[in-house]
């Protein structure tokens, strides 16, 4: 049985359910895949740049503070060292690449479990002829649909039509935006509802088919 996401029109009206291409939005749901891309996807977004500096960068400390047999206090060489206040760090952080290696394969079967996952809770709408680029209009047409929670916008960067979308939409405080050839597992699993546009799901369905055909 295939797969449907509900269509809806400029106002947020039902315009009918259209069929999802098994291809993309079937198959399994991967729980451990989706984890380890998703782990990968927030470690690479990571700064990396918090640094500490070690007792060999920090200033001062170059006389020995004191003899070192005579005065009954511990042996000391520097007040430099991490012991002392205002020492250098023994094992503090430095800047680093948080990024992990996760392949080709890998990040595709993910986002096909994210997107099932999604298919099949029916949290998937259509948005199809949508023309006032106007956030009034945009939220009229997320509360007639029944759209709740934080939805994820898929536009295609090539069609007109998704520009009106992107301009009404986006002043909107649960909506976030994303082009159709960069979508990922993260930004489908943190979403509660997907709302693709006809030219952006059409565009997802044709590469799926250039990837099977070739």
């Amino acid at each position: 049985m295939a797969l449907k996401a509900k269509v809806i029109d400029g106002a947020g009206k039902s315009g009918g359910q259209r069929d999802l291409p098994d291809e993309i939005f079937g198959g399994a749901i991967k729980m451990a895949v989706m984890h380890q891309v998703v782990t990968a996807q927030l470690a690479a977004a990571r700064s990396g740049t918090a640094s500490t500096k070690r007792r060999s960068e920090v200033r001062g400390g170059g006389a020995k503070p004191w003899r070192q047999k005579g005065t009954g206090r511990a042996r000391h060489g520097s007040i430099r060292s991490p012991i002392w206040v205002g020492g250098g760090s023994a094992f503090g952080p430095k800047p680093r690449d948080y990024a992990v290696r996760v392949n080709k394969k890998m990040r595709k079967a993910a986002l096909r479990s994210a997107l099932a996952d999604k298919a099949n809770a029916d949290m998937i709408w259509i948005l199809d002829g949508f023309e006032e680029a106007k956030t009034r209009a945009a939220a009229s047409c997320i509360a007639a649909a029944g759209i709740e929670g934080r939805a994820l916008i898929v536009l295609d960067p090539e069609d007109e039509a998704s520009r009106t979308v992107d301009r009404a939409f986006r002043n909107l405080k649960r909506v976030a935006f994303s082009l159709v050839g960069a979508l990922s597992t993260y930004d489908v699993l943190v979403a509660d509802a997907l709302v693709f546009t006809s030219a952006a799901l059409d565009r997802l369905a044709d590469g799926a088919q250039k990837e099977t055909t070739s």
